[in-house]
């Protein structure tokens, strides 16, 4: 069914390619027809967008849970969905299912289980994997403690062309922890793991990535030693990429000193400098991707003891908002912060969009980038609220989002 150009007038173009300019896009068909000045289409529907920033739409890179309300309101419309699923995604049939359940609204590209029930112990069957629409496999939120198994998964991924989005912390050494060594935790009595466990899983992953030429992803690095392991492979040529959360970037250990499990996170917060590291990681351009880890929980697990609830954050409505205080506080452009949003999970992916070139994909979102609002756990879109930042106030608004030129808000 064909349907009507659509023409976006008079926009703040933010292209991680090409950079900021003034003026409109042409969807034809749902893909991008034309940029800045064009002749607009008799038949077209035309929006005004009034001088806002019109940007590529998020691709949130490792997402827990498919949860679209949230995922509209943060301004992405493709998520690359972890396999810790039920049942867990390691079986053609269900990354099938996976890859479909979003549709129209939400593009979901399955990221299979290198290992079978992410047990860490036989290979899934990848191929079968990725011909049934995974477009990577990972280790899930653990650790694949077996070194000859975690070479074969990604001898066997290289072979494929696809990446392998690993977590980075040696289970080892983290055991059942729920903070990482340190004042805070040692305060709070808290089970705490020195942040060498996240060191030692980016060094043996990284020897082994050189080893059989793999793209390995770091789904989240969140430390200074960590970071510097990165620069030195990637200077040598290692195909090495890696994420981090809203959350690794902006708050330190110290968020969890008054038990709220809102803070309890995995990788763990960490201390101040790690946090300073991490910024300085997304200037050097060491940090590839800004993810929102989204992991919904409610209160029944949640509203624990700290060490017996359980980790995660839901962040995929905040990802935006929060990503933008790096523009605000000139540590990038916001052209970067689009190829960290968009262009870069996207590429990691296989997939061929996050930018506002012709023929890309007309996955948009119109933003407002001044508009006020404060983020409140309790009224947050989606399944859950659990967010470290409740009661934050932020900048920045999605007005309107578009999947392949058909409007989702």
């Amino acid at each position: 069914m064909t349907t009507a150009p659509l023409a976006l007038l008079d926009a703040e173009l933010i292209c991680p390619l090409d950079g900021v300019s003034r003026g409109g896009i042409l969807v034809r068909d749902g893909v991008i027809a034309a940029t800045g000045s064009f002749t607009v289409p008799d038949d077209a529907e035309t929006i005004d967008c009034k001088g806002k920033m019109l940007a590529p739409a998020i691709v949130d890179l490792g997402v827990f849970a498919v949860d679209r309300a949230a995922c509209h309101a943060g301004g992405i419309v493709r998520i690359g969905l972890m396999p810790d699923q039920t049942p867990v995604l390691d079986d053609p049939g269900i990354v099938q299912r996976a890859a479909l359940i979003g549709r129209p609204g939400l593009w979901i590209h399955p990221i299979a289980a290198a290992t079978k029930g992410l047990a860490g112990h036989d290979l899934a069957e990848m191929a079968i994997n990725h011909a049934a629409g995974a477009k990577a496999v990972g280790t899930g939120a653990g650790w694949i403690a077996d070194s000859g198994v975690m070479r074969k998964v990604l001898a066997y991924a290289a072979d494929l062309g696809l990446t392998v989005v690993a977590h980075a912390e040696d289970g080892g050494v983290a055991g059942t922890a729920v903070a990482t060594t340190g004042e805070t935790a040692t305060r709070m009595g808290l089970p705490a793991a020195p942040a060498i466990a996240e060191v030692l899983a980016i060094a043996r992953d990284l020897m082994l990535a050189e080893d059989t030429g793999a793209a390995l992803h770091f789904r989240q690095v969140t430390t200074a030693a960590g970071f510097d392991l990165i620069r030195a492979a990637k200077r040598r040529g290692v195909r090495v990429t890696c994420g981090i959360t809203p959350a690794h970037l902006f708050l330190s250990d110290i968020a969890m000193s008054d038990f709220r499990s809102f803070a309890h996170l995995s990788p763990p917060l960490r201390c101040e400098e790690d946090r300073r590291a991490a910024i300085e990681a997304v200037r050097d351009g060491t940090i590839d991707v800004i993810c929102s880890g989204h992991d919904p929980r409610g209160p029944e697990e949640k509203r624990l003891p700290f060490a017996d609830s359980c980790a995660g954050m839901a962040g995929a409505a905040t990802l935006l908002a929060l990503s933008l205080g790096l523009v605000r506080d000139e540590v990038i452009p916001i052209e970067r912060l689009f190829a960290l949003l968009a262009a870069n999970p996207a590429r990691i992916l296989g997939v061929v969009t996050g930018t506002l070139t012709v023929g890309a994909p007309a996955d948009l979102m119109l933003l407002d980038p001044n508009a006020s609002w404060m983020i409140a756990a309790e009224t947050m879109p989606g399944r859950a609220g659990n967010t470290p930042f409740d009661g934050l106030p932020v900048q920045g608004k999605v007005r309107r989002l578009f999947k392949g030129g058909a409007s989702l808000l």
